[in-house]
């Protein structure tokens, strides 16, 4: 019988893919480091292929993450730290969240969340029925 991926493979694929994008790496640079091409880097964050255990080692000394950093962990908040790791694979979240925290005045910073509320208000289409962030 042909191995198969799961939802695991996926869960970890999201949180490579944001720890990666966290440290500012390409899907090349990291595919690099571990000795692999960055379509196979693709392939783990899709969960469409398993990491073996010894690149996922590689790859959380790289991020400078533990291993257990893409698992659940007992007694956790999966449930929301998938909401996270789902957040922050959304195309130019880490971008956004880094220009956030460069800004140093608190008021300037409440002015921004505000601005980013109210475009997702109104992007968001009429009786979509997904919770705002708040």
């Amino acid at each position: 019988m042909p191995k198969q991926t799961t939802e695991v493979d996926r869960l970890v694929g999201i949180r490579i893919t944001a720890l990666r994008k966290a440290k500012g790496l390409s899907q090349t640079a990291l595919g690099n480091a571990v000795g692999v091409t960055f379509q196979q880097v693709q392939k783990y964050e899709k969960g469409q292929n398993r990491v073996g255990a010894g690149r996922l080692r590689e790859i959380a000394r790289l991020l400078e993450v533990p291993v257990s950093a893409f698992f659940e962990e007992p007694g956790d908040a999966s449930a929301r730290d998938d909401n996270v790791f789902g957040f922050l694979s959304t195309q130019g979240a880490i971008d956004v969240l880094r220009a956030y925290v460069q800004i140093e005045d608190d008021q300037l910073r409440r002015e921004v969340l505000a601005i980013v509320r109210s475009a997702a208000r109104l992007s968001r289409p009429q009786g979509s029925g997904v919770a705002a962030i708040e």
